[in-house]
Formats: structure tokens, C-alpha cells, sequence
């Protein structure tokens, strides 16, 4: 895990494309995600995280595999290549993300589609819970939020 350089926009952009061309068109259909990717929309929304210092992402054996984008306490985009898939390493994505933020955040919130039961099953078996659905949004999506937990350590007993 590492931040995005610039240099790293383009297989970014491609992994990103990849991604949601792979995994998105069981919710959103094809229209939609031809739509989506030819209008160019998740190319400029990476460029622009990028050169924010917003984005990180994950190498396997030097390839780039995983990206997230942090927006304060939100992860506003969080993607493993579809190539890489049911490997772990979604868990290993999310979990470094989670501690990068809770290191500055109590609670951390990011939306995903309503329809993604996939994704919003990997949320839920990682400790996410979904706070609300957010209204007038199409396609339809929903707020999951989780909370740091701090382990408190009892003291020890007293001798009496």
C-alpha cells in the first residue's frame, strides 16, 4: 500500500475501467455502464484524487491491483481489479484503510449501490453497518458507517 503517483494514473484509470466493466453491469446494466465508462467520468474522478494526494493503491509483485480514495472520514472509491478477485485482498485493502483513517477519525462512512450485494456483503461481513439509504439517488444507494472500537485493557486487581 502505498499513495498514487502520478505516474500511476493511467494503469489506475485502466484498473478502474476494468473494474466496473467486470462488476458492475449485474446492477447498473450495460447501457449504464457503457454510458458511464465512454463519458469518461471515472477517468476524470481519479485524475482529480490523484493530484489531490487522495488516492492510494496496492501492488502485487509490482503490478497495481487495488485502489481507494479517501475523502476525510469517507472512503469515497475502493477497488481491487476484477483480475484479482477472491483472493483476500479486498480485506487487505480495506483493513489498511481503515486504519490509515482511524488513526485521525472516529467513524468512517462510505456509499455504495444498493443493488452491489456483493460489495455490500464484503462491507457487512467486515464490520460495516449500513446507516441509511440515501434518497433521491439513481441508481439507488446506501450509507455504510463503522466505528473505531477501542479495546480497553482492565486493570489489574488489587491485592487485598
Amino acid at each position: 500500500m502505498r499513495p498514487a503517483l502520478t505516474r500511476d494514473l493511467a494503469p489506475l484509470q485502466e484498473l478502474a475501467r476494468r473494474t466496473i466493466d467486470a462488476s458492475y453491469r449485474s446492477f447498473l446494466g450495460d447501457e449504464s455502464v457503457d454510458w458511464f465508462l465512454d463519458s469518461g467520468a471515472s477517468d476524470d474522478h481519479i485524475a482529480a484524487h490523484v493530484r489531490q494526494a487522495h488516492a492510494h493503491c496496492m501492488e502485487v509483485d509490482g503490478r497495481l491491483v487495488g485502489l481507494t480514495i479517501l475523502d476525510g472520514p469517507t472512503i469515497d472509491l475502493m477497488m481491487i481489479d476484477a483480475a484479482h478477485h477472491r483472493r483476500g485482498l479486498g480485506r487487505l485493502l480495506l483493513s489498511h484503510t481503515e486504519k490509515t483513517l482511524f488513526a485521525r477519525y472516529e467513524a468512517l462512512r462510505l456509499e455504495s449501490f444498493a443493488d452491489n450485494a456483493a460489495a455490500n456483503a464484503f462491507y457487512t461481513a467486515c464490520g460495516w453497518s449500513v446507516a441509511a439509504r440515501l434518497a433521491s439517488e439513481t441508481p439507488a444507494k446506501i450509507e455504510l458507517v463503522k466505528h473505531h472500537v477501542t479495546v480497553s485493557t482492565p486493570h489489574p486487581a488489587r491485592p487485598r
